[in-house]
């Protein structure tokens, strides 16, 4: 063998050498690894596809309600009714031949004894409410209170046993959820409709500047007659008064709105423990935090509310709050728009204490405040509802020390006046100070009322406005 062919063949089995240990070490080192994670790709695929597209797991993707709604639409329905109203109109010129206005709408049984809750609108301006049970038994109503603020009535009827919806937690509700809408629409009894949440906290604008206004959007049809019915989950468990719908036309077309259960039920419970809703107010003026806020504000998210005033001895100036202050939560609860916060603190009363997560130059910070009532006092405010005063239209109460104080006179203040009232036609707007009656002072809303039930035809009213330092007179005609 000569020296070329020996050198070849000894190149020749190093290289097999290495190969066979390189082969070895991949097999033995680097293989296995590679294999598994290909094998669990593969597995991972196989299983998705398992999961995804044969239908044997599909049940455990069912929505988390029940196949359907029979139970509890059985259950809830027997607890809705329907209200008829009726009003007397005369006739100019005819006093002996009224004429006589009709209307109807939906109301909620709350309690066994005969509390039912409803929209304002549904009974405002009624002579007479009767109500039609589920089981078609029929009674006349009583009017307890109601709250222009949320749009909402309580009334009573004599009766014992009766099928009533228990309260949810309408904070717990989530978009996506399934409910249910019961009512009367079209005076079509006791009418059942499904949807889901769509949003939550709308604000539509519907009652103005003094309402409180964070809708739970649904998508469950609603139409006239509707107004003052149930919103369920599907546990039952009454989540919302349903209040308005979003329309062009006046029929259903899309979206409907409800009022929450958490804020109605404080306010029915106020109407009943204490004949008015008793809101506790903070004293701030507030925008919703926008883009351009958040930046300059040097938030994290685009979401709060931002402090453009805050008024003297009120609960927010002794919690230490200032203008430029941005509240981001309400007792642990994240405001994202206006109608978050005003829902949140609407729910409180005079003397109820509010933790209030803020930021304060990009420095987020904690307080609390213990509101007070819009006259800064922690005072429950009476306000009086006499029979003169709701034919007059409006709203009265009595002046507290320091607006005596303020106006060196007594007298009785305006808190709220009924559009299409002699007092709205006369041009009185809230926050009028009474202090003569048919040129007599006035003390106090029982000298008022003494006063204006001598009168024949009208009565003659002097007053202040707050801010305004001259006499304001009026004539009302006597309802």
């Amino acid at each position: 063998m000569n020296k070329w062919v020996k050198q070849w063949m000894i190149t020749a089995l190093v290289s097999l050498v290495v190969a066979l240990v390189s082969i070895t070490t991949y097999h033995f080192l680097v293989n296995p690894q590679q294999l598994a994670l290909e094998e669990m790709e593969k597995a991972k695929f196989v299983r998705e596809n398992e999961v995804l597209l044969n239908g044997k797991m599909n049940h455990l993707f069912r929505a988390a309600a029940p196949d359907d709604f029979i139970g509890t639409a059985q259950k809830a329905v027997e607890s809705v009714v329907f209200i008829r109203t009726s009003s007397r109109l005369d006739v100019k010129g005819v006093p002996m031949h009224p004429e006589i206005a009709a209307a109807s709408g939906s109301g909620v049984i709350v309690s066994s004894d005969g509390l039912i809750v409803t929209n304002n609108h549904v009974i405002e301006g009624a002579d007479r409410i009767d109500i039609v049970l589920n089981d078609n038994r029929e009674f006349t109503a009583k009017l307890l209170g109601t709250d222009v603020s949320t749009d909402l009535a309580l009334l009573k009827i004599e009766a014992s046993n009766l099928p009533f919806l228990f309260f949810g937690n309408s904070d717990s509700l989530q978009v996506g959820e399934w409910v249910l809408a019961i009512g009367n629409p079209y005076r079509l009894q006791n009418t059942v409709t499904a949807g889901i949440v769509s949003a939550k906290a709308r604000n539509i604008n519907l009652l103005q500047a003094q309402g409180v206004e964070a809708y739970i959007q649904t998508d469950a049809a609603v139409n006239p007659g509707n107004s003052g019915g149930a919103l369920v989950n599907t546990q039952g468990m009454l989540v919302g008064i349903i209040g308005a719908i979003m329309s062009e036309s006046g029929k259903y077309e899309g979206f409907s709105f409800a009022i929450p259960s958490k804020l109605a039920q404080k306010v029915i419970y106020d109407i009943k423990e204490f004949g008015s809703v008793q809101r506790g107010w903070l004293g701030i003026s507030i925008i919703p935090v926008d883009d351009q806020i958040a930046k300059e504000y040097k938030l994290e998210k685009v979401a709060g509310v931002l402090i453009q005033g805050v008024n003297d001895k009120s609960a927010a100036r002794d919690a230490g709050l200032q203008t430029g202050d941005v509240i981001l939560g309400v007792n642990g609860s994240e405001i994202n728009a206006n109608a978050d916060f005003i829902e949140l603190i609407a729910r409180n009363r005079p003397g109820d204490k509010v933790v209030l997560t803020y930021s304060r130059k990009g420095v987020v910070s904690k307080t609390t405040a213990v509101l007070k009532n819009s006259m800064n006092t922690f005072d429950m405010v009476k306000i009086r509802k006499d029979k003169l005063l709701t034919e007059m239209g409006f709203e009265l109460r009595e002046l507290n020390d320091a607006e005596k104080i303020e106006i060196r006179k007594t007298g009785a203040y305006v808190l709220s006046v009924k559009k299409g009232s002699v007092v709205e036609k006369a041009n009185i707007e809230p926050g009028y100070i009474i202090t003569r009656v048919n040129g007599k002072d006035i003390r106090t809303v029982d000298d008022f009322l003494k006063y204006a039930k001598e009168s024949k035809k009208k009565i003659k009213l002097e007053g202040y406005y707050k801010g305004y330092p001259d006499m304001y007179p009026y004539e009302v005609e006597k309802p």
